[in-house]
């Protein structure tokens, strides 16, 4: 099986110092491709320069999650558009509202969410994105924009059915992580994740975040691509299918999504 990562913030630093066998431990585990996630103006340039230094195995994305919105400035978002344009560079995000922590106000959140789906329009890229608890603003904005995108990924979906129905209307793709995983808090999912057209079902890690409780258990908690094929079989016996066909359609996905 090859696996797609669609979501690791491999610029985190927790990674500083142990990135390289971080690689070659995906690898080992049959990841052949992984984007790394730009979250901020620093991440984003990491990720374009972790892409340009390892290509056809790393790709990147350009954006400004809704924590740090209040930082957006047309100066960024000229550097986001230079950025979004570099090798490697495959979608425009990760964008979108977060109303769960509001560590931005939401008008900034609001305006950096819309100025990069006007990126994404103009760059002909997709989006990454991203919704916490703020889905009735989101969806709406979404619904607005998403004639002209040319593809959109709901990023580590953890919402209801409902929500998950909305973005599908909207036809966009859905991520999912190793939430999944989590008998306490992502059993929902195990039913939602059905739903999902075979077409649309994308697979991430969101490293070093969310490691799956069914991984083998490490003292630092730190999540990474190796651990991709945890979440791939939690939701291959969701869906009833077995792991190598679910593996086939999502790498399909993430190729034709990001145009790898």
């Amino acid at each position: 099986m090859t696996l797609v990562d669609i979501g690791a913030n491999l610029a985190h630093e927790s990674f500083d110092h142990d990135r390289d066998a971080v690689l070659q431990r995906a690898r080992d585990a049959g990841l052949g491709r992984i984007v790394v996630t730009g979250s901020s103006l620093a991440s984003s340039e990491a990720a374009a320069a972790l892409a340009l230094a390892h290509p056809g195995f790393l790709y990147g994305t350009a954006g400004l999650h809704p924590h740090h919105a209040s930082e957006w400035q047309p100066e960024l978002s000229a550097t986001l558009m230079s950025l979004a344009q570099q090798p490697g560079v495959v979608a425009v995000g990760e964008c979108g509202l977060d109303y769960f922590r509001d560590l931005s106000p939401r008008d900034d959140q609001r305006r950096a969410f819309t100025a990069q789906l006007d990126l994404a329009v103009a760059l002909r890229k997709p989006v990454f994105l991203h919704q916490r608890d703020a889905h009735d603003d989101f969806v709406a904005i979404l619904r607005e924009y998403r004639p002209s995108l040319v593809d959109a990924v709901v990023h580590c979906f953890t919402d209801t059915a409902q929500a998950q129905a909305d973005y599908l209307a909207l036809d966009c793709h859905i991520g999912i992580t190793g939430w999944i995983c989590d008998e306490r808090r992502g059993r929902h999912l195990l039913e939602s994740v059905r739903d999902i057209p075979e077409t649309r079902l994308l697979i991430e890690t969101d490293a070093p975040y969310l490691l799956p409780r069914t991984a083998p258990k490490v003292a630092h908690r730190r999540n990474e691509p190796a651990y991709l094929p945890y979440v791939l079989r939690t939701i291959a016996a969701a869906r009833g299918v077995d792991d190598a066909t679910l593996a086939a359609s999502t790498t399909a996905n993430a190729v034709r999504f990001f145009r790898l």
